[in-house]
């Protein structure tokens, strides 16, 4: 291995070169394995959450279907790029123009990635080169939202959908590349990256690597604490004692955590993430308490005192429960 690579991010280091490589959406990967087999693409919109390999799948396609003409036949513009309606208007317009020689039945290939932040009046320029350039040119899309593309150039391609990874897709992945670099860890360790993950590859790379590099040892303390986010098991403690109506010792476990020095709106996803997977509550007493944390999460983001909001959340948790106890919904503690 070059020193250069060993100097690469590891979400860069272990990129998918090949469509067969990439992890996760085996129905909408195999379909691209077969465009790439037949050669006949069309202008596509892959969309889905972050981190899924939408970006990946696109350079891997075009590389599959281009070969040693990837270099000149591809035109990427990404989200640090601009994409107003003069940049339709030149670059793209003028490297559809482009005359590139190319096999027979392949086309040249402009990817646009974070699509879905080109303002409209870009999107109606790149309407007309779609039309105009169908011959010679094909576009590749990545968005996270394909309802922000205008609908003239949603019904010009296929659209793919990606969603977010599994657990054991993620986790597999992640002991791939613990084997290849000689990670130390533990399996809490990697249980921590792929819960504060959420489905997202590309944030569970760099939260292993930046876990390793600053403790030389991957375990579930570690990695909270480069991920920067209230435990798990702490906020789960607020919210069994919220479920038996326990306001005082909800109030001081919660102070506990705002003590660390956590924002509002982080320990609010952990209550929300923790929520939806707490074992011990019954399901409607789930939905009130995810109703309730919603709630407070729209009013600390719209900049209302985070702490009274929170300790307003443990009251109402509280609450929810002794109303479902005296109604005979839950069984009384």
């Amino acid at each position: 291995m070059s020193n250069t690579d060993s100097l690469l991010p590891w979400v860069e280091k272990y990129r998918p070169k090949e469509i067969k490589d990439i992890v996760g959406n085996e129905d909408t990967v195999n379909r691209l394995e077969c465009i790439s087999h037949d050669g006949n693409l069309p202008n596509i919109i892959i969309t889905g959450p972050p981190g899924t390999g939408k970006t990946t799948s696109i350079l891997c396609l075009a590389a599959a279907l281009l070969g040693p003409n990837y270099k000149e036949a591809v035109y990427e513009l990404n989200a640090s790029d601009d994409r107003t309606l003069d940049v339709v208007r030149d670059k793209i317009k003028t490297f559809a123009n482009k005359k590139v020689t190319l096999p027979p039945g392949r086309h040249k290939i402009i990817i646009l990635d974070e699509a879905d932040s080109m303002t409209t009046g870009a999107q109606q320029a790149l309407r007309r080169i779609m039309e105009i350039h169908s011959n010679t040119t094909r576009f590749a899309l990545a968005c996270n939202q394909s309802s922000k593309i205008i609908e003239p150039i949603q019904s010009r391609c296929a659209v793919l959908r990606f969603t977010k990874l599994t657990e054991a897709q993620i986790l597999k992945r992640l002991k791939e590349v613990t084997d290849a670099e000689k990670v130390s860890y533990d399996a809490s360790g990697l249980e921590a990256i792929v819960y504060t993950s959420e489905g997202d590859m590309r944030q569970a790379l760099n939260n292993l690597q930046a876990t390793y590099s600053g403790f030389g040892y991957v375990n579930h303390e570690n990695v909270f604490k480069v991920c920067d986010q209230p435990h798990p098991e702490e906020i789960m403690k607020i919210i069994n004692f919220c479920a038996n109506g326990m306001t005082r010792e909800a109030h001081e476990a919660l102070l506990s955590v705002w003590h660390d020095g956590y924002s509002c709106i982080d320990i609010l996803s952990t209550f929300f993430k923790v929520t939806k997977t707490i074992p011990n509550l019954p399901e409607y007493q789930k939905l009130e308490f995810l109703k309730e944390i919603g709630f407070i999460n729209y009013r600390a983001s719209s900049g209302l005192n985070s702490f009274v909001q929170l300790t307003g959340l443990i009251s109402k948790l509280c609450l929810v429960s002794v109303e479902m106890s005296n109604n005979g919904l839950i069984p009384k503690k």
